[in-house]
């Protein structure tokens, strides 16, 4: 396409708002919105959007990963047409507006919350090899249902980060030609030049990450940003990235100063720019030709999606059952149902092993289009698919994904394939390297997305490698995390229904903690289990005689410890309830009467145990209760040896408790 005058005026107007919404707000940064303005407007220009519906499923998607330039997409989603007006621009950053700090999805419009540099581009990665997966498992010759691109703005910030590293890394190997990267190379950042902190080629990393490299060298040139975005839609086997060359805070009094990062400009140094730029309207201002140039990007993107609809209905006719399983995924209606799995575990078992076991009658009993993938520790871990090739250049409806020892990278990327909708993902690593990856556990969290992480190798039971290897605070960072529910099973029978809850759950991130040791499945209480695993928290063995005098509480391995205390501390004459803890996010959901029936407030005798940190356990056993834990790094030797020296036996339990409470 040719772009004229009038879209050039279209790109002011972007820049402009931008400059009203912050200094309204005394608040934001104005450098990038004045730098990379017109590479988000040729963006949208080339993409297809619907802005009456913009979860449309087969809309092109944009990621800012440069979050902080969020006033530049307010802005151009308010002139397309969003559900965005000019009174929701004024109400940049304040409380309760569609126009938060940093982009969140439930502003109209945004395909992804970013703000941490270097996620968003992860996220469009991961976007990407949705895409592909679906397109793989949907597409007919000539019914392209699937069939976008994904387009993502990155700044120097951005390609710093330790993420950019990884995710382009794979993004290369899975040749991921749907993925176009428009880099903002404005050569500053917050606190100075680049020069200052970085000196890399990029167009050299990028080539040898097997990228498509292209180069624009003036920013405010839209047709050769054009050109390059119609070379990038034609590349058949590489992503592509454009490096655009752009001045930060462009026509402002800080051009091209790393001064102009966060600044907030005066009203007067608003008009003196915007004068510069050749664009002399008042704040919040917007001149009817302007409306009018960005409807076209409107009507172009509602005729795409009717031209796709009435591709639909024609595919829906030739193939019903693709199209049922294409709906039923992308609307949440797949539902999974663990009676029907007639699941047979043995008496002793490893919680690791039941979710393998699991994840194999999953795909085989359920309609649920799951896949997912390890940072190369699924064959520990037993999370993977057998006799399955690997999502692969070539075979990307495949279901095992490599994501190599990239934790951070993966963990933004399964944001960014839950968030393309039309299936399930899930992710692994030991828990202890979950670390690399938490902040992206915290955006999916942040989201309410259900992206799904199976962990392994969950406490200090694992032994021989040592305290780098063995999770200590690890359970309690993430039960403190909002809206991240997480389970820690005691057995495979809790394995089990815990992943029942997790495949019927679309509005939160889960997180099942799994282990290597074999445990006692334990099969006499199986009716119970199934029944309260989804409360979180619940009675699994009742005191002998129906009345206790105290409570044993725990998760996991621990669980059964407790059971065989409980048989003990009976011989002794003292009656305790043993409460399984799978999930404390779960159980604080409960009525408080439930939460009653099963803590009762005057059992005040209360012990709870677990190989983790024990500060997050007070909450359950109060002021009067006691609580084994290990709340200092554990050590390198036999697993069974540091359980027994770390407290973690029956008779150890039976003598703290009776230490407490019965002497």
């Amino acid at each position: 396409m040719k772009y004229t005058s009038k879209d050039q005026q279209a790109v002011n107007a972007i820049r402009a708002l931008s400059m009203d919404e912050i200094t309204n707000a005394n608040s934001g940064h104005t450098g990038v919105t004045l730098s990379a303005a017109p590479l988000l407007y040729t963006i949208y220009r080339n993409m297809n959007v619907d802005v009456d519906d913009p979860q449309w499923f087969n809309r092109d998607r944009f990621v800012l990963s440069g979050g902080h330039g969020s006033a530049m997409m307010y802005a151009l989603l308010h002139l397309i047409g969003y559900d965005i007006s000019i009174d929701d621009l004024k109400q940049f950053r304040t409380l309760g507006s569609k126009t938060p700090g940093h982009p969140e999805i439930t502003t109209p419009g945004v395909d992804a919350a970013t703000g941490p540099l270097g996620q968003g581009f992860g996220m469009a990665v991961g976007m990407a090899m949705a895409a592909k997966h679906l397109a793989s498992i949907y597409n007919r010759p000539g019914f392209d249902i699937v069939h976008n691109h994904i387009f993502v703005e990155v700044g120097d910030g951005d390609l710093m980060e330790g993420i950019s590293h990884e995710t382009a890394s794979l993004a290369g190997h899975l040749h991921l030609n749907n993925l176009i990267v428009l880099y903002d190379s404005n050569r500053n950042t917050m606190d100075s030049a680049l020069s200052a902190e970085c000196n890399d080629n990029a167009a050299e990393r990028f080539k040898a990450y097997g990228w498509n490299y292209l180069s624009v060298e003036d920013g405010n040139d839209l047709n050769a940003m054009d050109s390059a975005i119609q070379v990038a839609k034609d590349e058949h086997s590489r992503p592509t990235i454009i490096e655009v060359k752009t001045v930060l805070g462009y026509a402002s009094p800080f051009a091209d100063s790393h001064k102009a990062h966060g600044v907030v400009l005066t009203e007067e140094q608003v008009q003196e720019t915007k004068q510069q730029l050749g664009y002399e309207y008042g704040p919040f201002d917007v001149p009817d030709e302007v409306y009018s140039t960005f409807k076209q990007i409107k009507d172009d993107g509602q005729t795409a999606h009717a031209v796709w609809n009435d591709l639909l209905q024609e595919y829906r006719e030739k193939y019903p059952n693709l199209y049922t399983s294409l709906v039923n995924n992308l609307t949440n209606k797949e539902k999974i149902n663990i009676d029907d799995f007639q699941e047979e575990f043995s008496d002793q078992e490893a919680t690791r092993d039941a979710i393998h076991q699991i994840l194999q009658t999953t795909i085989q009993k359920t309609d649920i289009n799951l896949w997912g993938g390890s940072a190369d520790l699924g064959s520990s871990d037993k999370t993977y698919f057998d006799s399955d090739e690997g999502f692969q250049p070539g075979q990307y409806g495949k279901h095992n994904i490599a994501f190599g020892i990239r934790e951070f990278a993966e963990g933004a990327e399964l944001n960014g394939i839950t968030l393309y909708g039309g299936s399930r993902v899930f992710g692994n690593t030991f828990l202890i390297f979950s670390e690399y990856m938490r902040s992206a556990i915290r955006q999916a969290s942040l989201m309410q997305i259900p992206t799904v992480y199976l962990f392994g190798h969950d406490s200090i039971s694992l032994g021989p490698d040592g305290p780098t290897h063995q999770p200590i605070e690890q359970l309690e960072g993430y039960r403190a995390m909002p809206n991240l529910i997480v389970f820690r099973p005691a057995d495979a029978l809790e394995t089990l229904y815990a992943w029942e809850y997790t495949l019927n759950e679309h509005h939160a991130p889960v997180m099942l903690v799994l282990g290597r040791q074999k445990l006692p499945t334990l099969k006499k209480y199986q009716t119970v289990i199934k029944d309260s695993v989804a409360n979180g928290g619940y009675i699994l063995s009742e005191a002998a005689n129906g009345k206790p005098s105290g409570i044993l509480m725990g998760s996991g391995s621990e669980v059964s410890l407790l059971l065989d205390a409980q048989k003990r501390l009976a011989e002794k004459g003292i009656n305790v309830r043993v409460i399984s803890m799978p999930s404390f996010e779960l159980f604080l959901k409960q009525s408080d009467s439930y939460r009653e029936n099963v803590l009762p407030s005057e059992l005040r005798n209360r012990m709870a145990v677990e190989m983790a940190t024990t500060y997050d356990w007070a909450q359950f056993t109060g002021l009067d209760g006691t609580i084994l834990g290990i709340n200092h790094f554990g050590e390198s030797g036999n697993g069974d040896d540091l359980i027994a020296k770390s407290g973690f036996t029956v008779d150890n339990i039976v003598k703290q408790y009776i230490d407490r409470f019965a002497k």
